[in-house]
């Protein structure tokens, strides 16, 4: 038996109870959670906005050691650390061997179909997002585990699985960022913060910092921001007004997932600039657009799943700035808590109190 914050029905609070956790089958592998991040994709899956089937153990984002391997796996072996991968592809469907675009690959998410634990009265748990990092250890594929390059700390390893490769991927794959250009960040939470510093590491000239909370300013500008705005109904003309010629943004990368921040950084992209969508909303919000401005403002609106990354190509990339110094994950985190406390972590992120809360076992 091992401790897990069990999600019982979508929308009912987190239950920190005792799961039996099976051993790790033919192509599977056991791992002892150092930590895991608390993300909103988390709390999309808790509240409907994101499928997922109940009852379930949450948490996506997440680092630790091998304990235990099943049968067909060689590759690893019990002691090496490794980083959780949410969304492993599977390498021969159509967009994996076709594309070469593994972050859309159609069966990334098919463990979370299947329950891989039981609830302490014999009930079938089903892992979300295909890893249940909110758990002292988790059973997943061999596809879901990254090896951990040496040097970088294994807590704040976690945040590489979800946050940084995200806001790395967003910069360098999705928005394509080029040395001197500006770029406005809307939403400064874990994500948000990871966007500014791989806008930094990009070689930006301007990085302005948006969010509805004013004390988001500080960790804003230690990421690397150099403007700080407040959001408002007038967040475009007020992100405006800090370029050069008052055109807008080159680029603009939205971390929400609301029909209005999409909005606002679209509107505060300069024409001919790019915009790219990190955050997930829920399908009822709604973003519209006339036909005349999106011909008059030439601005190109992209979508980006895990920062289109390859998580087996672009991790050792991540570490070795990490070991460098020049992306910084534990700069992400606001509070880290023991796994018991996971509850009020998702209540925090329904008030807006942003940054990434890290649950330590």
């Amino acid at each position: 038996m091992v401790r897990a914050a069990v999600l019982p029905a979508v929308s009912a609070p987190l239950d920190v109870t005792s799961i039996a956790l099976p051993e790790p089958g033919p192509g599977q592998v056991r791992v002892r959670l150092a930590a895991a991040g608390v993300c909103r994709s988390d709390l999309s899956l808790a509240d409907g906005t994101l499928r997922q089937p109940v009852p379930a153990v949450l948490g996506h984002e997440g680092a630790g050691t091998v304990v235990a391997v099943g049968e067909e796996v060689g590759d690893v072996a019990p002691g090496d650390r490794v980083v959780l991968n949410w969304a492993p592809s599977c390498g021969t469907c159509h967009y994996c061997a076709r594309l070469s675009e593994p972050w859309l690959c159609t069966r990334a998410n098919e463990a979370t179909t299947t329950p891989y634990a039981r609830t302490r009265s014999g009930d079938g748990l089903y892992p979300g997002l295909s890893v249940a990092a909110f758990a002292e250890e988790t059973v997943v594929s061999r596809r879901a585990v990254l090896p951990l390059p040496d040097g970088v700390p294994l807590a704040d390893a976690a945040l590489l699985g979800c946050a940084m490769l995200t806001g790395y991927g967003a910069v360098h794959h999705s928005a394509r960022v080029r040395p001197g250009e500006s770029v406005a960040v809307h939403g400064v939470g874990g994500v948000g913060l990871a966007v500014i510093q791989a806008a930094r590491l990009a070689g930006a000239g301007q990085i302005i910092a948006v969010d509805v909370a004013p004390e988001k300013a500080e960790p804003a500008r230690a990421a690397g921001a150099t403007d700080f705005v407040v959001a408002s109904e007038k967040t475009a003309k007020a992100v405006r007004a800090l370029t050069e010629g008052g055109f807008g943004a080159d680029v603009a990368v939205e971390c929400v997932g609301r029909a209005e921040t999409v909005r606002a950084a679209w509107d505060s992209t300069r024409r001919g600039g790019r915009t790219t969508v990190v955050g997930i909303g829920g399908k009822d919000q709604r973003v519209t657009f006339s036909a005349l401005e999106i011909f008059h403002f030439a601005r190109e609106l992209r979508g980006c799943v895990y920062g289109n990354c390859d998580p087996a190509r672009d991790l050792p990339v991540l570490a070795e700035h990490v070991r460098a110094g020049r992306l910084d994950p534990g700069a992400l985190v606001t509070r880290r808590i023991p796994l018991q406390e996971v509850g009020a972590a998702f209540d925090a992120l329904r008030a807006g109190r942003g940054g990434r809360t890290l649950v330590e076992f």
